[in-house]
């Protein structure tokens, strides 16, 4: 008998996204820029935690960032797990874009700003980071925490929006083409990734099993940024 290679067999993977703050209420790309979180935001953050709690994480890995440290703070509290830090997390470096809002980027950058919200995964975005330097780094970040978490276990992972998207793209192994074809995600929402049998060479196979959870009925108003 073949190998079923969709069924779950191991790990998890849980991408949840920080908190609000006032840069998201604006509208604006915040990037790297470190910007923490809101009233709204920590409020979302400990609702959010009480459910994630109940995946009985193995591991918490979050962005640098501070909007996404203080997201992880609130899921630490409750389970008693310790928050690695990775840079490699982080948002997309946008560049001369951060700061603003896109009506405002559109005027700075028209063509820049259409091939990004076309998908562009070569465009650096501000002159700063391309989508696939991005999810590289998303993915060196991810298997660096993987390697601490047991072989049924659930890792959690807190980054941003565009971080995410790109990094889910990349770990699914979607065409570019395709990258495109996942919503981004809204403030303290997550996907989660299940193990598959692995490829031939051993390297992790992932089925996509929730995207955007928890959002009903507040909906995804800015993608990435």
């Amino acid at each position: 008998m073949k190998p079923d290679h969709f069924r779950a067999v191991g790990r998890r993977i849980v991408f949840w996204r920080h908190g609000r703050t006032d840069w998201n209420a604006a509208g604006r790309f915040q990037g790297q820029t470190d910007i923490p979180l809101n009233d709204e935001g920590q409020r979302q953050a400990v609702a959010a935690a009480r459910r994630l709690a109940s995946l009985q994480p193995s591991g918490i890995v979050a962005s640098d960032l501070e909007r996404a440290r203080t997201t992880a703070d609130a899921l630490a509290s409750l389970t008693g797990l310790p928050v690695a830090v990775d840079s490699g997390l982080r948002e997309t470096n946008a560049g001369v874009w951060q700061g603003h809002t896109f009506d405002v980027i559109r005027t700075m950058d028209p063509e820049g700003l259409h091939r990004w919200e076309e998908g562009d995964v070569h465009l650096p975005a501000g002159g700063a980071e391309t989508r696939l330097d991005v999810a590289a780094r998303v993915h060196r970040a991810v298997d660096r925490a993987l390697a601490g978490v047991p072989a049924d276990g659930t890792l959690v992972v807190v980054s941003h929006g565009g971080a995410i998207r790109v990094g889910l793209a990349h770990l699914l192994g979607l065409p570019h083409g395709l990258w495109g074809a996942l919503s981004g995600l809204s403030n303290c929402s997550w996907s989660i990734l299940e193990e598959r049998r692995p490829h031939d060479d051993g390297t992790p196979r992932w089925r996509l099993g929730e995207h955007n959870a928890g959002t009903l009925p507040v909906p995804v108003t800015v993608e990435e940024g």
